[in-house]
């Protein structure tokens, strides 16, 4: 009961559940290392100018709150000095999460933005543990701003949409 205006902190409780989030499983969906550098005979001896593309993918799994959310990162590798192509490596890293009191709204950019936070120091250390074994120094990569890369694709899918419906002229817009 509450008493001279104070709130019952029982019923906040039931207003609001409870978020819970489990890692059920993760594994490595796809590996692939192409070290172009050792096929041409060279060493890892080179400094490397590294860029790094992020892509996420979540989909419902058949069991009750139950979601696959998978990180694909495409990673290339190129000489500073040269230009020539070091090492290219493509991992698709995925985790089987139980998502529980999560409003059907607010879904989406939990799978694509919490989900993927979970995993990255475990991707991490599987692009670090590859890039050394195949004769560079180890890659530590920098964090990833899952919110920043969920918002310029929500951006960019909105553009799209609205240069369609421009075209279309159709006037109608998907929600």
């Amino acid at each position: 009961m509450a008493e001279n205006g104070a709130t019952d902190p029982n019923a906040e409780q039931q207003q609001a559940p409870q978020v819970q989030m489990k890692i059920l499983g993760q594994y490595v969906r796809d590996l692939s290392f192409e070290n172009v550098m050792a096929q041409k005979g060279g060493t890892g001896e080179a400094q490397p100018n590294v860029s790094v593309q992020v892509n996420m993918d979540a989909k419902k799994r058949p069991a009750e709150n139950q979601y696959e959310v998978m990180v694909s990162l495409k990673i290339d590798s190129k000489a500073k000095e040269s230009g020539d192509q070091l090492f290219l490596m493509e991992l698709e890293y995925a985790g089987v999460f139980l998502v529980e009191g999560v409003k059907e709204d607010q879904l989406h950019p939990f799978l694509l933005i919490e989900c993927p936070r979970m995993l990255f120091p475990f991707l991490r250390r599987i692009v670090s543990d590859v890039t050394r074994d195949g004769g560079y120094p180890s890659l530590n990569l920098e964090n990833i701003d899952f919110m920043q890369i969920y918002r310029d694709n929500v951006t960019r899918l909105q553009a799209a949409q609205a240069a369609k419906n421009q075209e279309g002229g159709s006037g109608k817009a998907d929600v």
